[in-house]
């Protein structure tokens, strides 16, 4: 459940720094109390200029329903689920003219719906896959999905709700007792905000940072982490810019200040994979060049192989991982989504003029750094990286020294 909710939380800030000018912040959790089913849940508050058909355009469609990165998850359902969902996971958009010539709008995702088609019902339901999924329990959640909506129509009996036991027993109808009510538990819905990222829970400063006047651009590898790497750069000073990878031009990578390489999926040795191909020549022009450098994940997976450091798949994924590791002398709190990582020997420090921040036992390299050049495995945007916002800044001043 927790890793659930921070990995769908991560997904909808990546939505929320594309349409909001401020990036957006979360409160929570709290308790999503249904007939069948409780979910933890945050609270995503952000502001923005943009008009509300783009903003709707802009989070369609929502990485709850689909999985991450979004384009390589509908590559994975459209692979495994034989017919199409029709509304399911769709949306309900309501445009609502306000006094100021605008339009407010209401957007809900179509997930408990029952679709009726000649005289057939049917009642879509799913559930999120994440590291330590258990089958059966994710079956049963679907279940209990079904169950609300299928209640609702007298298709099986309603649920219904355990009185709270410190009422008494005579007078009005006692009031059903809620799990949000319970102190223990309030306390230990609390106790997961230690492990976030202040950045994201707290109001963001506006003051200039420390490389205000300085300017970046972003190349998009098709993960959306970019939206909230590109804020974050902007709340340290730099006026950033993002690119799709296949948009960027040549003059764009050699004229950039800083030049950042982003996340995305894939096999970091698939060179007959088109995205992978340009994102190595992005990086190689730019090492060759000599320019400021930072890459991310992918990129930096690339530019290990560039440098000649061996590559490997993980014996599992790192999706929504959460590591404390060296960062070159500093211990950081990182989150991690990797399938891929670079690897040296243990206790290798350093390749001729690059330095290597790896795990001492596996080599698993999680940083790299040489001239005019820095690289991390770990996702510094996620919410699950504490020290993401503090360990960006020290590889950007690395690069642009």
């Amino acid at each position: 459940e927790t890793e659930e909710l921070f990995m769908v939380v991560d997904e909808e800030l990546k939505m929320m720094s594309a349409v909001c000018s401020d990036g957006g912040r979360i409160t929570g959790p709290h308790l999503k109390e249904m007939s069948r089913l409780t979910h933890t849940e945050y609270m995503l508050r952000g502001t923005s200029r943009m008009d509300p058909r783009g903003i709707l355009r802009e989070t369609m469609f929502a990485p709850t329903v689909t999985g991450s990165p979004m384009q390589n998850a509908c590559t994975v359902i459209r692979r495994h689920e034989t017919t199409p969902r029709g509304y399911y996971s769709g949306v309900a958009a309501l445009f609502t003219p306000d006094v100021s010539g605008g339009h407010s709008l209401d957007a809900p995702i179509l997930i408990r719906t029952a679709h009726l088609d000649g005289g057939r019902l049917r009642v879509p339901v799913g559930a999120t896959l994440v590291r330590h999924s258990d089958p059966y329990g994710e079956v049963s959640e679907t279940h209990g999905k079904a169950a609300g909506v299928l209640g609702a129509i007298g298709a099986v009996p309603r649920a219904t709700r355990v009185a709270d036991p410190d009422q008494p027993a005579t007078g009005p109808a006692p009031t059903p007792k809620r799990l949000g009510d319970d102190p223990g538990i309030a306390e230990l819905l609390a106790s997961r905000n230690a492990r976030l990222a202040p950045f994201w829970l707290e109001e963001q400063s506006d003051d200039a940072g420390p490389f205000a006047g300085r300017s970046a651009i972003v190349v998009d590898a098709e993960d959306r982490f970019t939206t909230m790497l590109a804020h974050q750069l902007g709340h340290l000073g730099l006026d950033a810019r993002i690119v799709h990878w296949s948009h960027v031009t040549d003059t764009e990578i050699d004229d950039a200040e800083l030049l950042v390489t982003g996340p995305g999926p894939g096999d970091p040795r698939d060179e007959a994979n088109p995205r992978i191909a340009r994102m190595r020549d992005v990086v190689a022009r730019r090492i060759d060049a000599g320019k400021p450098l930072v890459s991310v994940c992918l990129s930096h997976q690339v530019l290990a192989d560039l440098l000649s450091i061996d590559l490997a798949p993980l014996a599992q994924p790192h999706q929504g991982v959460q590591k404390t590791v060296d960062v070159f002398g500093e211990r950081a709190s990182i989150g991690f989504y990797n399938t891929f990582t670079a690897r040296v020997e243990p206790g290798t420090t350093r390749i001729d003029s690059v330095e290597i921040a790896a795990d001492p036992a596996t080599g698993d390299v999680y940083a790299l750094r040489g001239p005019k050049f820095a690289s991390i495995q770990g996702h510094l945007e996620s919410i699950l990286s504490r020290d993401g916002m503090s360990t960006l800044r020290r590889l950007v001043t690395h690069a642009l020294a």
